[in-house]
């Protein structure tokens, strides 16, 4: 079948919502058709640039954010807080190893959210499930949890005042290297992480004085001043996705401008249905998930399918195993991929796969599970002479109480009550999420 932006409605679908009124479904549809991209289609491409580096082992990626966006908390310094921490973390890895890390943030787009299942139940009442502010509201009952397609102009709305803070915060100043001690957040100063962190920033104040002795400075070198956050979310809703599809006017080919970057879940990734026809069309820097369920083979024929003529830094497969599942599962898929000479990009999300339910009744991480993934991912990919080319994380800047655990944050399953403010899952927070960029700085 030739593939259109439309195409994908003619296969099977999951995770997606029922709408009872169509009519105001294609109005919405034919409403986010008119409006401005939220990206432009030369950023993917730079994106993919990137990507190819580092799946040739000359950068590294961290791409973080939030479980899902709300339209609830949304204000600019939520946004501010998780920029900086993006910025934190990728000097802590720049600085340990060297090599530039590409920025990517699960934000301006993170909405929709898969279910393991499609209904919920409260003291004998069972509704549709939440699926994310972009379709229906958290509140149990039945008016919220109604799907509503007009949800998705807000989405946008608050997808493209997202976006530009974000242009703002990287082209007007905060990102300036000689900035690098405001990054650190509030709550962290006088920790002694937060203390750690300082006495990087000390060592970067020196490196940057002599560079400025030298002649070289913000003024003279924007790179030292200004830099670059990619957006990316998970493709869940593709009527709102497909709205956004446009055809590029210096090449012709279709981009999704709703983002940077794009990925496919683990729990819709079958290769015949909906979200595989989707992406299999848009030229973005794709990414999927990979889970313990996938299989070599399996795995093969979705990159084909996905990035049919091999380019680089086209396809970024994210590894979602477990610290239980990574050992056994993972090195049969990293060798089956080396020896067909598949060109991706391996990413590690250390979160999925370790989420666990408290006796009171929260879900949470333990960080110690969170970090032993990430060390075995690395040390799979050192036996199998492989590159280990990022982190994706569920994170927030926000001084939360989601994720146990971590010698920066120790989070008691008691506690979690404290500041738990999630939408769906358990967060890192932002002692948490920095301790582990030291962490993986010494890895790399």
């Amino acid at each position: 079948m030739q593939w259109s932006p439309s195409s994908w409605r003619n296969f099977p679908i999951k995770q997606q919502p029922e709408y009872e009124d169509k009519e105001l479904l294609a109005s919405v549809e034919r409403e986010l058709k008119s409006y401005p991209p939220l990206i432009f289609a030369g950023e993917a491409r730079n994106l993919q640039k990137d990507l190819a580096r580092v799946g040739r082992g000359e950068a590294f990626i961290v791409q973080g954010g939030d479980c899902a966006e709300s339209f609830s908390a949304f204000n600019g310094e939520t946004i501010k807080n998780l920029f900086k921490l993006i910025l934190q973390m990728s000097v802590v890895m720049t600085y340990s190893s060297g090599k530039p890390v590409i920025k990517i943030g699960r934000i301006a787009g993170q909405f929709a959210k898969p279910r393991s299942s499609d209904f919920e139940e409260k003291n004998g009442v069972k509704l549709p499930s939440y699926r994310g502010d972009i379709i229906n509201g958290i509140e149990f009952s039945k008016e919220a949890r109604q799907a509503d397609p007009t949800r998705m102009l807000r989405a946008y709305n608050q997808s493209a005042a997202t976006m530009n803070l974000i242009r703002a915060f990287s082209r007007g100043g905060l990102a300036d290297l000689n900035q690098v001690h405001k990054w650190n957040l509030d709550f962290i100063k006088g920790h002694p992480l937060g203390d750690r962190y300082e006495e990087l920033s000390c060592q970067i104040d020196k490196a940057m004085k002599f560079l400025a002795a030298a002649g070289i400075n913000s003024q003279t070198a924007p790179q030292l001043r200004q830099t670059v956050v990619y957006t990316s979310h998970e493709a869940l809703l593709l009527n709102y996705e497909e709205a956004l599809t446009r055809i590029d006017s210096l090449t012709n080919k279709c981009y999704n401008t709703s983002a940077h970057m794009l990925w496919i879940g683990d729990r819709t990734r079958d290769l015949n249905e909906a979200h595989i026809e989707y992406f299999r069309g848009i030229n973005n820097p794709i990414g999927c998930k990979v889970g313990p369920s996938m299989e070599a083979g399996e795995l093969i024929s979705l990159i084909d399918a996905l990035n049919p003529n091999n380019e680089e830094g086209r396809l970024n497969l994210i590894v979602r195993m477990g610290a239980d599942k990574i050992s056994k599962y993972y090195p049969p898929l990293l060798r089956a991929v080396k020896e067909s000479g598949k060109n991706v990009v391996w990413t590690i999300d250390p979160m999925h796969g370790n989420v666990e339910k408290t006796s009171t009744g929260f879900k949470t991480r333990d960080f110690e599970n969170i970090l032993s993934e990430v060390r075995k991912f690395f040390e799979i990919h050192r036996q199998e002479g492989t590159v280990a080319g990022g982190i994706h994380l569920e994170m927030t800047g926000e001084n939360v109480t989601e994720c146990t655990g971590s010698t920066s944050s120790p989070i008691t399953a008691d506690k979690l009550g404290d500041r738990y403010h999630t939408q769906c899952d358990p967060r890192l927070n932002a002692n948490q999420a920095l301790e582990l960029a030291f962490m993986i700085g010494e890895e790399l």
